[in-house]
């Protein structure tokens, strides 16, 4: 009889403790699987996501990251596993059904529609109506009102492709927004934003998070993780690894349980040995105004780092250099040879090269093969073709072959297109394209921008590879700490203009920030530098 009783109470706390645990969750999946011909993207994976929570999605480009969230948007379906929203069976049949039930998604490829305007986006499929007749000045009212509510300065009458992308991301949150979710995917949302920008939108994440409000937040910035989320659910390679509590795992061990590996520092010691001066600019202003008299020089051997705020002018001064954005004064001198007006082609056949910031709009062709996106710049020379117009096939596919392989690019899909990699896997192959020419200069604008921390490492020993071999390497980054330790003499920029110069010793987080806000340092941190 007492051990009746004993299991009788234990059944009934059992019993409670489920039922709270099913008040809390909002929504869960079990067992979600997917395949893609050969490659298995998700395999039995298991997931929950309480009320008001935001909850990070936690791994290597390739753990299965995108998939899962693209099922709970409606964008895919599983091949097997089940869904529930509020303690209920869930199979969605697209992206509106989604919706329909409270879930809303931001992707980091934006849907919108560019020659449309930023209030024809926002309520685009969703437009209040008069009878038959789109109801205009209830459009007008219901869009002002949401950028109003989530702080978004914007035109209403431009077009999308007028637009900065960090614009354009401002434009797919209030679309997601007003559909008032129940559950929001933000998927790397401070990818294009500037430091002021991101904390608008974590204060934006938290009065969502008040309002009981539940969010997936993806992101490989590991500082915005522990700024931002309440528990992390670690995947690897498709499965489920584990969910913790942000409060309660440090950021080596976050690190293990994604990539299985003891961690590794982040940044290497890059030997620091300059020769001759193979960078020079002198003076240079853009046509647009959008960079002032800059004067800087890199050497053989060296990594020069440009840091500043988002839309400071640092990518500029790359994009300028390589004939992207046209001067109106100064010049460019490549190996001391002077250029008043550099085009992309000169610049390559001097031996410098720039890698673009925008691997997918502006770098890669990605429904084009790896191979023909690893060798198109080097096409016309004599060791991939005849005369420069018979293309020699086999030459081009070893050339390829063997830079996919030392960019580590896996797996190595030579005739596979470049759009099915991961974006460390994209960054990789933009890279290996830059480096199918002789270079002896590389501008790497924003190197890691949307990667992970495996790609990062990767990324920075190539780096160190290439400056250690004698070439000058440019990185241009927003992200602080990476261009600090990377560099071994930094310019800050601000408002279009070089404010400040160290030299390796004098490299410090503090002196940066006061040149990227214009604040006064103390006396004492005064060089003659400035």
């Amino acid at each position: 009889m007492i051990h009746a009783l004993v299991n009788d109470g234990r059944y009934a706390q059992s019993d409670a403790a489920s039922l709270a645990t099913e008040s809390a969750t909002l929504f869960r999946v079990e067992g979600l699987s997917k395949r893609f011909g050969a490659v298995q993207a998700l395999n039995n994976m298991s997931f929950s996501l309480r009320r008001g929570e935001v909850h990070v999605l936690f791994g290597e480009n390739g753990a299965g990251k995108s998939t899962l969230i693209n099922m709970i948007a409606g964008a895919l379906q599983p091949d097997r596993g089940e869904m529930w929203l509020d303690a209920q069976p869930l199979t969605l049949r697209d992206v509106q059904d989604a919706r329909r039930h409270g879930i809303a998604a931001m992707f980091q490829e934006f849907s919108l529609a560019p020659t449309l305007s930023v209030e024809e986006n926002i309520l685009l499929g969703a437009e209040p109506r008069w009878g038959i007749f789109i109801d205009l000045a209830e459009r007008r009212q219901r869009v002002r009102a949401a950028l109003s509510r989530f702080g978004f300065d914007l035109d209403l009458d431009i077009a999308v492709s007028r637009l900065s992308r960090a614009q354009q991301q401002m434009v797919e949150m209030a679309k997601a927004l007003l559909t008032e979710p129940k559950l929001l995917i933000l998927d790397e949302p401070t990818a294009s934003l500037s430091e002021k920008e991101t904390e608008a939108l974590f204060e934006l994440v938290d009065n969502l998070r008040q309002q009981g409000v539940s969010i997936i937040y993806i992101t490989h910035r590991i500082k915005e993780i522990y700024r931002i989320s309440d528990r992390i659910t670690v995947m690897r390679d498709g499965q489920f690894i584990e969910t913790v509590e942000t409060a309660a795992v440090n950021e080596e061990q976050l690190v293990q349980l994604m990539t299985g590996r003891k961690f590794e520092a982040f940044y290497p010691e890059i030997a620091n040995k300059p020769g001759a001066r193979l960078l020079s600019l002198e003076g240079i202003s853009s046509s647009d105004g959008s960079i002032h008299d800059i004067d800087l020089q890199v050497h053989a051997g060296e990594v020069v780092g440009l840091a500043g705020l988002v839309g400071c002018g640092k990518s500029e001064i790359g994009r300028a250099v390589f004939g992207l954005l046209p001067i109106g004064a100064g010049q460019v001198q490549v190996g001391g040879k002077p250029s008043m007006r550099p085009c992309p082609r000169s610049m390559l056949d001097r031996g410098l090269v720039y890698i673009t910031s925008d691997r997918r709009n502006e770098g890669l062709m990605l429904l084009r093969p790896t191979r023909e996106n690893i060798t198109l710049p080097a096409l016309h020379l004599g060791g991939l073709s005849r005369a420069g117009h018979w293309l020699r096939m086999g030459s081009e596919r070893r050339t390829a072959k063997e830079l996919g392989e030392r960019m580590r690019v896996r797996p190595l899909a030579l005739d596979g297109h470049v759009g099915r990699y991961s974006g460390g896997n994209q960054q990789k192959v933009l890279i290996a394209k830059a480096l199918s020419r002789d270079t002896r200069v590389i501008i790497f604008d924003e190197p890691t921008v949307g990667i992970d921390v495996s790609a990062r490492v990767e990324v920075y020993a190539c780096i160190k590879a290439l400056a250690e071999a004698g070439n000058a390497i440019v990185v241009i980054s927003s992200d602080l700490p990476e261009v600090l330790n990377l560099s071994h003499r930094l310019y800050v920029v601000r408002d279009g203009r070089i404010v400040d110069h160290m030299e390796k010793a004098e490299i410090n987080e503090s002196r940066a920030l006061h040149g990227f806000f214009g604040t006064q340092r103390p006396a004492h941190l005064e060089s003659s530098h400035d």
